[in-house]
C-alpha cells in the first residue's frame, strides 16, 4: 500500500527534473519565535523604532536563516518524507530581504542523483530557488542529501 506523502526516492530522480513547492507567508510571529528561540535578539529583529532610525531595509525584515528554514519545510515535506536520511552540505546566497507579509515558495532542480558506494542509498545535490511573491529570487541554495533508494534496487 502507497504511503500518502512519502517523499521521492533517490533513483527516481533525474538531473534537470524540476519541482515547485507550495508557498508560506512570514508572519511577524515567525520572527519573533525564531529570533527568540535562537537567541538572535538583535535590535533590528526585535526593536521597531530601532529599524525605524536605522535600518537600510523598510519594514520588518526575516533572518535568512528563518527563511532558509522554512524553505526546507516546505521542500521536505513535499520531496523529502520518511526518504531523507542526511543534510550533507550547501552553498548559500541571499540575495534579498524578506518581509513580514512577504510569501515564498521554493523552485528546485535535480543538479545530482547517484548512488552511495556503500549502500542503496544516494546523494542528491540540488539548486533551490527561494521565491518571494514578486517571483523573485531572495535566497539560493544547493544542497547536498543522503536520500533512501527505492525498493526495486
Amino acid at each position: 500500500m502507497k504511503l500518502v506523502g512519502e517523499g521521492l526516492f533517490w533513483d527516481e530522480l533525474k538531473i534537470g527534473d524540476k519541482f515547485k513547492t507550495f508557498g508560506r507567508t512570514i508572519t511577524e510571529s515567525d520572527i519573533v519565535n525564531f529570533v527568540s528561540c535562537v537567541g538572535m535578539l538583535e535590535s533590528l529583529f526585535i526593536d521597531k523604532e530601532y529599524r525605524k532610525n536605522h535600518s537600510a531595509i523598510n519594514g520588518h525584515a526575516a533572518p535568512a536563516m528563518l527563511v532558509l528554514s522554512l524553505a526546507e519545510g516546505l521542500t521536505l515535506n513535499s520531496t523529502g518524507q520518511g526518504t531523507g536520511l542526511a543534510f550533507l552540505n550547501m552553498e548559500l546566497n541571499v540575495l534579498a530581504p524578506v518581509l513580514t507579509g512577504d510569501t515564498i515558495h521554493i523552485e528546485l532542480e535535480v543538479l545530482e542523483a547517484r548512488k552511495t558506494s556503500k549502500s542503496s542509498n544516494g546523494l542528491v545535490k540540488t539548486h533551490n530557488k527561494i521565491i518571494n511573491q514578486r517571483d523573485n529570487c531572495v535566497i539560493e541554495y544547493t544542497p547536498l542529501r543522503m536520500m533512501s533508494g527505492s525498493k526495486k534496487i
